[in-house]
């Protein structure tokens, strides 16, 4: 096992041993998610994306995936065709085949994938590792559970709903690839846990404080003005109730950035540190190939919280 439980990464590593000079790290993870939007087949490709994400957190390439399904009895057969359609389409722009799945009744819709992956032993991308002086990126804006909600509502507007959904069914995968020719220190993916909790997260190793510039911040459109009007989830109260004792927030970072920094993410992107010489060229790399990319802050020296927040 080259990867397990330790810090908690987003996926585990186990070698396999073969002709290659190293072996093969075989990357293992699963995830799945109840319905954010109405349409069974968009629903299918956010939940697959999302399942995906965790081998590309980990810099790694999925290969198979296996449909992992909680449908209730009264699901339209329909629906249930069109969510496994989406996850296939997903699947297939990832490079992955699907080999089969498992089904059972229950209460709540709840779908996703097992994923494996394949990755370099030698180029394991982990959530620990940052060192003092790294740029940390992130490839995907936030908001993500603010605007679940605020859909659920019916508070979130037609454009704001596509720039939204858009960038739930966009693959991680192009923003590995790209980041892959760089010496990236620590990487993982902005899911649950929120910005917060997954910068935290980051810290487990020891040594290091992060800093993040909520002016620097990606947010997705809506989502603020969500949040300014009171709207909030469970997830949010959670992770808040987790991460709040270890985060220190600047006064001057407003109620409605503080939501957005605990609020938990579907399909979010990743964030990743990196030594700031190579910042700009990753940054240039990432944009011309059309992968959004934000400078969100730093990796620090330790300090009295692992996670400070200014604005």
């Amino acid at each position: 096992m080259l990867v397990g439980t330790e810090t908690g990464d987003d996926a585990g590593v186990y070698l396999v041993r073969d002709l290659t000079a190293h072996g093969t790290g075989l990357v293992q993870t699963i995830d799945f998610i109840t319905p954010l939007v109405d349409d069974p087949r968009l629903f299918g490709q956010i939940a697959a994306a999302n399942s995906l994400s965790d081998v590309y957190a980990m810099g790694g390439r999925p290969i198979s995936v296996l449909n992992v399904c909680v449908f209730p009895k009264e699901l339209d057969p329909a629906a249930a065709r069109a969510i496994l359609v989406g996850a296939s389409q997903a699947t297939s722009e990832a490079g992955a085949v699907l080999l089969g799945g498992h089904t059972v009744r229950g209460p709540e819709l709840l779908f996703g994938l097992s994923v494996t992956g394949v990755v370099d032993p030698t180029r394991i991308w982990r959530n620990v590792g940052a060192r003092p002086g790294d740029v940390l990126l992130l490839t995907k804006p936030l908001g993500s559970g603010l605007l679940a909600t605020g859909y659920r509502r019916g508070l979130v507007r037609p454009n704001e709903l596509a720039a939204w959904t858009q960038h739930l069914i966009t693959l991680n995968r192009r923003a590995t690839e790209v980041l892959s020719a760089f010496p990236v220190s620590a990487a993982t993916d902005v899911t649950g846990f929120g910005l917060v909790g997954h910068s935290v997260g980051m810290t487990a190793g020891g040594g290091i404080s992060l800093c993040l510039d909520c002016r620097r911040l990606p947010v997705y459109d809506g989502a603020l003005r969500l949040a300014q009007s009171g709207v909030t989830c469970g997830g949010a109260r959670n992770n808040r109730q987790a991460f709040q004792a270890r985060v220190r927030i600047a006064p001057e970072v407003s109620d409605a950035y503080c939501e957005l920094l605990f609020d938990p993410q579907t399909s979010g992107g990743l964030l990743v540190a990196i030594p700031r010489e190579w910042s700009d060229a990753a940054v240039t790399a990432l944009a011309s190939d059309s992968v959004f990319v934000a400078r969100v802050g730093e990796v620090t020296a330790p300090t009295d919280s692992p996670l400070h927040v200014v604005g």
